[in-house]
């Protein structure tokens, strides 16, 4: 199998990504197929509760958990010999079958969890390809100069995928029940296929930053079935990515930053905030204002990326954007009253997006497009697969120390990866293309 890839005037030199049609094609389609994502997490959880006890249902929710953090490396290998763009073209395709075959299914009988539990496993499998494969489509479709803004605009996309699919999927389920959410997923991601296969390519151009290790690689797309005739490249290939990394005097750093910055910020934002609203007797109103206001914060960093473009010393504004991220983390435990809280909460979501943004387009014009995949599996194991475990480590935690310290902790937690993005000169000092 080969990447159809295409002259570099594919996307005109110098053309604003929100102006490139090519972009703007890939963003429907990315936004399509996270809206029917969002929409699919609503009928799962609901059809899973009415079909069980809640800790079945629990069971269900977290059955895409493990494969997906189990197969993620692997899949960063899948993109980067394949083409990212195929990838994700395939996944979407297979996810939509499986949740389309699924909504058939409960609309006829009353099947029970074994679909379900089937249909998250299936989800956590693809997860694992399609997540390397979506973060390395950017550097096939624009120039390296526009990879800042397509991540400002990606983020857009995200937002308005959550803002409208959330609720979406909710209304289906209140008017035709699970089958009739499950179908409108299905419909959404199946939206996405038909536009990602209009997205064509380009040659990328490659990293240059001459002090990265560059180890033989074997996952330039090949014709079909060469792969196979090579025992043992994938696992060559995976150990490749991992060296390129550690010797990259940007990614390795920015690697041990993402981490950090999440590990510190998943469990505050999740399990913590609604032990801290229901400790505040802000109920559940609370947590949907302050969540608002994280909503509203992020949303402001992708729309300046976006419209800016370029931001000048993304290295060291990204340490610095993490370390007022966490300052407010540690903060929001403080305050008694909801506007404040809901304040907090807007300064968190526009530091740590801004710092989200920023990472992530450092991370797409630093790597070698070779690597790009591995590269974002990496990142996405730290996000995707080690931060989640941070969940009921806090929820623990708060129920023997308290709010206040453990959101001190995590904090703290969050901040050393600014800490090694100001500390690091290689990465304090990495600046996004003009």
């Amino acid at each position: 199998m080969t990447a159809a890839l295409t002259p570099s005037a594919t996307s005109a030199p110098g053309r604003p990504a929100h102006r490139d049609r090519n972009v703007l094609r890939w963003l429907a389609g990315y936004t399509s197929s996270m809206a029917g994502d969002n929409v699919y997490y609503v009928a799962l959880s609901w059809a899973a509760v009415q079909a069980g006890s809640p800790s079945q249902a629990g069971l269900v929710m977290s059955a895409s958990a493990l494969p997906r953090a189990v197969l993620l490396l692997g899949g960063g290998v899948v993109a980067d010999r394949f083409g990212p763009r195929r990838v994700v073209i395939a996944s979407d395709a297979v996810r939509c079958t499986a949740v389309l075959a699924v909504a058939a299914l409960l609309y006829t009988t009353r099947p029970g969890l074994w679909p379900l539990a089937l249909l998250a496993l299936v989800f956590g499998i693809v997860d694992a390809v399609f997540l390397p494969a979506v973060g390395a489509l950017p550097a096939r479709i624009t120039g390296r100069e526009q990879l800042a803004r397509v991540q400002g605009m990606r983020g857009l996309g995200l937002r308005c995928a959550t803002v409208v699919g959330a609720p979406l999927g909710g209304l289906c389920v209140a008017a035709g029940g699970a089958a009739a959410a499950f179908g409108l997923a299905g419909l959404l991601i199946a939206a996405s296929v038909p536009l990602l296969v209009l997205v064509r390519e380009r040659q990328p151009a490659p990293d240059d930053d001459t002090t990265a290790p560059r180890p033989a690689d074997t996952t330039a797309p090949r014709p079909a079935g060469t792969a196979a005739a090579r025992p043992g490249t994938a696992w060559r290939d995976l150990l490749a990515g991992v060296r390129y990394i550690r010797g990259h005097r940007v990614l390795g750093p920015l690697m041990v930053a993402i981490a950090l910055g999440d590990l510190g910020f998943v469990g505050p934002l999740n399990v913590g905030l609604t032990l801290l609203a229901d400790q505040r007797g802000w109920g559940a109103s609370g947590v949907g204002w302050v969540l608002a206001g994280f909503s509203v914060g992020a949303g402001g960093a992708s729309l300046l990326l976006a419209v800016r473009g370029r931001l000048p010393h993304a290295g060291q504004l990204a340490g610095y954007t993490i370390l007022a991220g966490s300052v407010a983390i540690g903060a929001l435990a403080q305050l008694p009253g909801i506007a404040g809280g809901v304040l907090v909460a807007l300064l968190i979501g526009l530091f740590t997006g801004l710092s989200g943004a920023l990472c992530g387009a450092l991370l797409q014009t630093h790597a070698d497009p070779v690597y790009l995949g591995r590269v974002t599996s990496v990142a996405s194991l730290a996000s995707l697969g080690l931060a989640p475990l941070s969940m009921p480590l806090a929820a623990a935690a708060i129920g023997t120390w308290g709010t206040g310290p453990v959101f001190a902790g995590s904090a703290a937690v969050c901040g050393l990866g600014g800490v090694v993005a100001l500390c690091v000169p290689g990465l304090r000092r990495a600046e996004l293309p003009r």
